[in-house]
């Protein structure tokens, strides 16, 4: 078995991968979004640097065949000298159903985070409302295994594999909660609001009240606060996307609902040659 210089196992040359699964990211760090940062932040803080930066270039060199997560548990291949490819596993702790029901009740508390998630958006300050229930959302450590013969932690293998996982959470921040164990239609449900007779109740439902003639000269607010009450806020472009359920069909791996975003944004902005003014208005 050879040794480097420093005292680490050393393969030969990597069989190439057609096929392969290939980092985005070609030079420079890996990971684009908040969530995935915070995910390589904390293994270059607990992982070899040399490692990490071989991992790298296997991520960008595409030696990873496959990379499958489900709750608690990611595994992968990766192609490296030997013909057999190495086989990956990185577990955390994925959290139970009573665990899951006080994050959501947390989160359903705040009208920001329920609007962000259900418009697809991971809020930064989720990681607090995770941290003040004790359960990180980001793991400190990982229990991490790799079928080659390098003794090092994490081996290239391991590190190329943690990497592209970095970019899976940036195409999709749902797989952070998924791999602690909450699927994202499953999370977005509890977020909707409650079922009522097997129904889910509709948040754009909201009840008539009956005008009597006593009401209509009763003003329900005092002249005097009128002034103090700011205007109407614009319901968002994409409020249907937020509320309606999700169709299961994704495009390269990304939900369509995501890609519908912000075509239903654009569409809402102004057109730029809209006219000014009413036809015929004169300056005055």
């Amino acid at each position: 078995m050879p040794i480097g210089p420093d005292g680490w196992f050393e393969g030969g040359k990597a069989i190439k991968v057609e096929g392969g699964i290939k980092a985005r990211s070609k030079r420079g760090t890996i990971g684009e979004q908040w969530w995935s940062r915070r995910f390589i932040d904390i293994l270059e803080g607990i992982c070899d640097k040399g490692r990490l930066d071989r991992g790298r270039r296997y991520a960008r060199a595409g030696q990873v065949l496959n990379l499958d997560l489900e709750p608690g548990q990611v595994r992968a291949r990766v192609q490296g000298s030997r013909t057999e490819p190495y086989e990956i596993e990185i577990k955390i702790p994925p959290y139970d159903e009573e665990a899951w029901t006080r994050v959501e009740r947390a989160l359903a508390d705040q009208a920001v985070f329920r609007a962000k998630l259900l418009a697809g958006e991971m809020p930064t300050q989720i990681v607090a409302v995770f941290d003040e229930l004790g359960l990180p959302l980001f793991p400190a450590e990982f229990d991490m295994r790799c079928s080659c013969p390098d003794w090092g932690f994490p081996c290239k293998h391991l590190s190329a594999v943690l990497y592209l996982l970095a970019e899976a959470f940036d195409d999709d921040p749902f797989l952070v909660l998924a791999w602690r164990g909450r699927e994202r239609d499953d999370l977005l449900g509890a977020l909707r609001g409650p079922v009522v007779d097997d129904q889910p109740v509709d948040p754009l439902d909201v009840p008539d009240a009956p005008l009597t003639v006593a009401d209509f000269y009763t003003a329900g607010t005092s002249l005097a606060r009128l002034k103090e009450l700011p205007g109407g806020t614009a319901a968002p472009p994409e409020l249907l996307l937020r509320v309606l359920d999700p169709p299961p069909v994704r495009v390269r791996h990304i939900p369509l609902v995501d890609l519908l975003r912000p075509v239903y944004r654009q569409l809402a902005e102004p057109a730029n040659d809209e006219p000014a003014g009413e036809p015929g208005d004169q300056p005055s």
